[in-house]
């Protein structure tokens, strides 16, 4: 499921990679190079998911380029519409982690956020919080995220913690939505995808 032949790019440049002996997915942005929470990653070709659960590993690093405000965004996009006008996603920022000494930044580790209209941005104009948590995480290692899906439900799970990482009550799009899975990527982010697993329940 990883080769890059079960891929769609969307203002993404996906290519397969090897590290450690493995075989993984490798993605970045191509367009909408400056813009952040846009329709950025690769898409898995056929995939109609609704509910279930999502498994997937990730590792995210800064490419050379990347600007200052580049946290090594990384994380999955769901229910993508056909014409990839709308999603949910959810994303971790690795430099906003164990590492960082911002006690501001840490408050932002992980985004939920809906395409096209509720992205981050839009939640701190609003001074909407419940959609962060603070993560324990880094650039370049391997990150297990584990989502749950089912309606207007979505938890969140990191590295195989039985604690949510993030629990978002009440998605913002229609909770009967459909559509494929994806590999999201933003601002500045080099990404690294392996062993995917989806589990559906309908």
């Amino acid at each position: 499921m990883i080769n890059k032949e079960n891929w769609k790019e969307n203002y993404t440049h996906i290519s397969n990679e090897v590290i450690d002996n493995e075989k993984v997915l490798r993605v970045v942005k191509s367009g909408k190079i400056n813009e952040y929470d846009e329709n950025t990653y690769a898409k898995l070709v056929d995939s109609s998911f609704h509910n279930g659960i999502i498994e997937v590993k990730m590792l995210s690093r800064l490419l050379k380029e990347a600007p200052d405000f580049a946290r090594g965004f990384i994380g999955i996009a769901y229910r993508i519409h056909e014409d990839d006008t709308k999603f949910e996603s959810f994303y971790v920022r690795p430099t906003n982690g164990r590492q960082c000494d911002d006690p501001v930044r840490k408050q932002h580790g992980c985004q939920y956020f809906s395409y096209p209209t509720y992205t981050f941005a839009y939640f701190r104009e609003h001074d909407i919080t419940k959609y962060e948590n603070q993560v324990d995480i880094d650039l370049n290692e391997w990150i297990s995220l584990k989502a749950v899906i089912e309606d207007e439900k979505a938890i969140f799970y990191l590295n195989d913690d039985l604690q949510p990482l993030l629990v978002v009550d009440q998605m913002i799009h229609d909770k009967s939505m459909r559509g494929n899975i994806g590999f999201f990527v933003d601002v500045g982010t080099e990404a690294f995808f392996k062993d995917l697993k989806i589990t559906y329940f309908d």
